[in-house]
């Protein structure tokens, strides 16, 4: 278990909670879009979320402004997710717009709001679980998509909710983490996305 637990914390990095949520809406959920539609969108959101900020990673790794990919120190994490911010913002304004995908705009905007508290946070020393903040936000997405389009995926959502426990528990288990940053960063991907439904469902 002790091995386990540290390997879920790289595979539900935050860094691919967007890819995850992109694969579910675009090849899982019921939707109407023609697969070049959904080709185009999820490759975009690959550049942009995944890519990019792995070039960004890099960059500050070789110039010391952060020490591994894991990011533990708060001093280190005002940077990346300022640069979140507007990789966030330039996606929700360019590509995965309202009127082309309107639940998975308003994802990214909550996402882009549980990155804004994350960061306001920082500057009170206060450092919130970006991997909770992560499965989180993906756990009540994909709760909510199966109430707006009225399918029942609870073998998806169970396993969802599990994760949760999961990545805290390998956040407890590394050390990365206490129980108060667990909990901050549960409520940070939860509310913005939650707040967020009364716009699309």
């Amino acid at each position: 278990m002790k091995k386990i637990l540290p390997f879920s914390s790289y595979l539900l990095h935050p860094i691919f909670i967007p890819v995850y949520a992109a694969l579910f809406y675009f090849f899982f959920y019921d939707s109407y879009y023609t697969n070049p539609e959904k080709y185009f969108a999820f490759f975009q959101i690959v550049i942009v979320t995944l890519l990019l900020p792995i070039l960004f990673f890099f960059v500050l790794r070789t110039t010391g402004k952060v020490d591994s990919i894991m990011i533990s120190e708060i001093s280190q994490r005002k940077i990346p997710l300022v640069i979140q911010c507007f990789l966030t913002i330039m996606l929700v304004r360019k590509s995965i717009t309202l009127d082309h995908f309107p639940e998975f705009h308003f994802f990214f905007l909550g996402g882009l709001l549980s990155t804004i508290l994350a960061l306001i946070l920082l500057f009170f020393r206060t450092k919130a679980s970006l991997h909770m903040v992560g499965i989180s936000a993906l756990t009540v997405f994909i709760i909510g998509l199966s109430i707006h389009n009225q399918t029942r995926n609870i073998n998806l959502i169970a396993f969802l909710v599990l994760m949760n426990g999961v990545v805290a528990s390998s956040r407890l288990e590394m050390k990365a983490h206490t129980v108060k940053e667990l909990v901050i960063g549960f409520v940070l991907g939860i509310i913005p996305q939650v707040l967020l439904f009364r716009f699309w469902l």
